[in-house]
């Protein structure tokens, strides 16, 4: 050690006036100047005798203790002990400085890299801008994956899994290994899991932010075509004409036959390798309705009489997707019907995307209509939920604003039931 440095400890170096140097070295590192004061609130007698020391006159009475920092640097000047005063002084007793500033926004680049890859993927999805906006207000990502190398991992697997969705029907796990490297990366609790399944929900129109259950998280990945499992993704379907030479149309005419309801599975839809004819009936729309109710009465009304008919039970499940699309690959066209609320709409909207439909008594002049005919006695609930664009009929959209008021789909049963008779 240097006279220098031995004078520098003499003056600066022990451990009451420890607190004044990271005071300093604080400032230093934070951009700021060596000015003004530096206070300690209770201090002690030997931290009071230490600062009466070093500046050469007694600390003013009172619990706290405030020492001038430009007084300091001069002291420090004058002795000798740090030429360079007390900039200098810090460095020699602590080592090199932080740059604060610089590391901030190394930290903010590396941040900004991040999301890069996920970020390259949401460009041009609209849909999903909400959703990438929530990440950032909540900060639900930091809180997964604290740290920067993490998250980069972490979103690099988000980003892999959105890219492939909507799927056309793939298992959960499958997805998992092929976007993540690991068949359960996605379950529910994981981290990549927990954003997939949240951007799974703002694909198909739910809300994101929600933590939701088994049975939610099941149905938000089936209403982008991802399955947990091959049986329990269900659609519920009657009067499809099937076939005699393949397990599937067995099923079907069975059940059409009986005029009773078929519930299918997606492994069966999935076995199934061909397109899905709607025979002789094919002149008919293929329906499509959101709840199951209207199955049930068609099956009690019509029997084996009734039209094709499919619900897609809310958000349709893999199953469903695959149902529709064995149909559309058949030729079949298809009418849609549905809950007149912001939230039966999204329905519709996200069906609309996957397959082409035309309004079954789903439109303005049918909603008015239902409004109007409604019991007085029984007021219609309001609407609730954001509102949402109805592109088949702007003027649906326009007229619920305008009722605020929703029809469930229950209260139109008599005219959708006259529509499925032959």
């Amino acid at each position: 050690m240097t006279d220098h440095d031995a004078r520098l400890h003499r003056l600066l170096g022990g451990e009451p006036l420890a607190w004044l140097v990271r005071r300093a070295r604080d400032r230093l590192e934070a951009g700021r100047p060596l000015t003004g004061t530096a206070t300690l609130p209770a201090a002690t007698p030997e931290q009071r005798r230490a600062a009466e020391r070093l500046t050469g006159r007694a600390a003013r009475s009172g619990a706290s203790l405030s020492v001038s920092l430009a007084e300091v640097d001069r002291i420090l000047r004058d002795s000798g002990a740090a030429p360079g005063g007390l900039a200098e002084a810090v460095t020699r007793l602590t080592g090199p400085l932080r740059d604060r500033h610089q590391e901030r926004e190394d930290l903010a680049a590396a941040w900004r890299d991040a999301f890069a890859p996920l970020d390259a993927v949401l460009d041009g999805r609209a849909e999903l801008a909400p959703w990438r906006g929530w990440l950032d207000a909540t900060g639900v990502v930091r809180r997964l994956a604290p740290d920067v190398g993490q998250a980069q991992v972490l979103l690099a697997q988000v980003a892999a899994v959105i890219r492939r969705l909507p799927s056309s029907g793939v298992p959960l796990g499958r997805l998992a290994a092929e976007c993540c490297g690991e068949a359960h990366a996605l379950d529910d609790g994981r981290p990549a899991g927990t954003l997939a399944v949240s951007a799974a929900r703002a694909l198909a129109g739910l809300p994101f932010a929600a933590e939701g259950s088994a049975d939610s998280r099941r149905a938000a990945w089936a209403a982008v075509g991802v399955h947990l499992d091959e049986l329990s993704s269900l659609v519920l379907c009657l009067g499809l004409p099937g076939d005699r030479r393949t397990p599937l149309g067995r099923v079907l005419a069975s059940c059409r036959e009986a005029g009773q309801p078929a519930v299918l599975t997606l492994r069966q839809l999935r076995c199934h390798t061909e397109p899905l004819s709607t025979g002789p009936v094919s002149a008919s729309p293929v329906r499509i309705c959101e709840n199951p109710v209207v199955v049930a009465s068609a099956a009690d009304e019509l029997g084996a009489h009734c039209r094709p008919l499919v619900c897609v039970g809310g958000q349709p499940s893999a199953a469903g997707w695959r149902l529709l699309e064995l149909l559309a690959l058949g030729g079949a066209e298809f009418g849609y019907h549905g809950d007149f609320d912001w939230g039966g709409v999204r329905i519709a909207r996200t069906v609309r995307d996957r397959v082409t439909w035309r309004p079954w008594r789903y439109d303005r002049q049918a909603y008015e209509a239902a409004v109007t005919s409604a019991d007085p006695l029984t007021p219609l609930a309001r609407l609730t939920g954001e509102p949402s664009a109805t592109p088949w009929d702007p003027g649906l959209a326009a007229a619920m604003r305008h009722r605020n008021v929703r029809v469930e789909e229950e209260l139109t049963l008599d005219a959708l039931l006259r529509d499925l008779v032959p």
